[in-house]
């Protein structure tokens, strides 16, 4: 059983850990680890069939409905975007742009998901794996701080010049010297001037498919407990040349249509057997899950305005290397 404390105190650390880049499948292994008892013999991820796992899923439908609350406008521009490209079969505005690099970029991790979750999840989804991920996830933010820095001390930025058509498509000058892919027509799509009033959202439409097909694929090593998906997306669009911002920005809309699809397929598991006497417990966790990541997202985009990874990394490796040693001691 799953007690409505323990419900609490989960819904409000996935609401925090899922969007903060510290992963929060590696704390939902750890906490009830670290605090032992009927914690540890309750919540426990790697059970063949785990209704602390059904559970935690099932929050996931309110961290996804706290991001499209959250970027609402962002959405119905992509949904608006998606619809025009299917209708009137072309790729040309950043709207439609935008869709598709969605897509893409969430193909990969919906079928390594479907695939290798459960193997995952059964074999590494136990305390002393998420704590060296954890640390691993520390290592890995910290070096794509220090790579981005040491890439653009060797080379001199130069922004590009954007311009938009009434149409509504963006191009970039080509005397901008930008290194975006070439868009579905004419001139090349390129966004990289952080300035631009154009905003994040045309940033990233700017940018070449298999850019953001690769930062979306690194979704996929987020199945190992202790990787944070925005976290190494994050850390992805870094080395891609992304700012902070746009960095930011597009790992939470790549992470909203994972974490719905994700939540809604563990849903019927909470109606059978598994979800059998926490159905209150679920929705007193939604409900703090969901909070948590409204006011989660809100911090965290407005953060990396002006702020790095390095104090997450500096947290995941600390705290993944005490949970080994507090672990080991036991």
């Amino acid at each position: 059983m799953i007690s409505y404390f323990q419900s609490i105190v989960i819904g409000l650390l996935q609401g925090v850990t899922e969007l903060f880049p510290v992963s929060s499948l590696g704390h939902n292994v750890l906490l009830p680890a670290l605090i032992g008892g009927s914690w540890a013999s309750d919540l426990n991820v790697a059970a063949p069939e785990s209704p602390y796992l059904a559970f935690i899923v099932g929050l996931h439908v309110a961290t996804a409905a706290a991001l499209l609350i959250f970027f609402w406008r962002d959405w119905v521009r992509i949904i608006t975007g998606f619809y025009t490209s299917i209708r009137y079969r072309r790729v040309q505005t950043a709207n439609e742009r935008l869709a598709w690099i969605i897509v893409l970029a969430t193909i990969p991790v919906g079928v390594a998901g479907l695939v290798l979750e459960h193997t995952f999840r059964t074999t590494l989804g136990r305390p002393v794996p998420a704590a060296v991920f954890l640390t691993i996830n520390g290592a890995v933010l910290y070096g794509a701080e220090r790579l981005r820095r040491r890439d653009a001390n060797s080379r001199p930025r130069r922004p590009a010049l954007v311009q938009r058509s009434a149409g509504g498509a963006v191009f970039a000058s080509s005397t901008a010297g930008s290194t975006a892919g070439p868009g579905p027509s004419g001139p090349p799509l390129a966004i990289e001037a952080e300035d631009d009033p154009a905003g994040s959202d045309d940033r990233i439409a700017g940018r070449p498919y298999r850019e953001t097909t690769l930062i979306g694929a690194a979704q996929v090593l987020a199945l190992l407990p202790g990787i944070s998906r925005s976290g190494i997306t994050m850390a992805t669009g870094l080395l891609r040349g992304l700012s902070h911002e746009d960095a930011a920005r597009f790992s939470f809309l790549l992470a909203t249509p994972v974490i719905l699809a994700a939540g809604v397929l563990k849903l019927p598991d909470l109606a059978g057997p598994l979800g059998a006497g926490i159905h209150g417990q679920v929705l007193v966790g939604s409900l703090a899950s969901g909070i948590c990541a409204y006011v989660a997202v809100r911090f965290l985009t407005k953060y990396f305005e002006t702020r790095t990874l390095t104090p997450f990394a500096i947290y995941c490796t600390v705290a993944g290397l005490a949970s080994l040693v507090w672990l080991g001691i036991r």
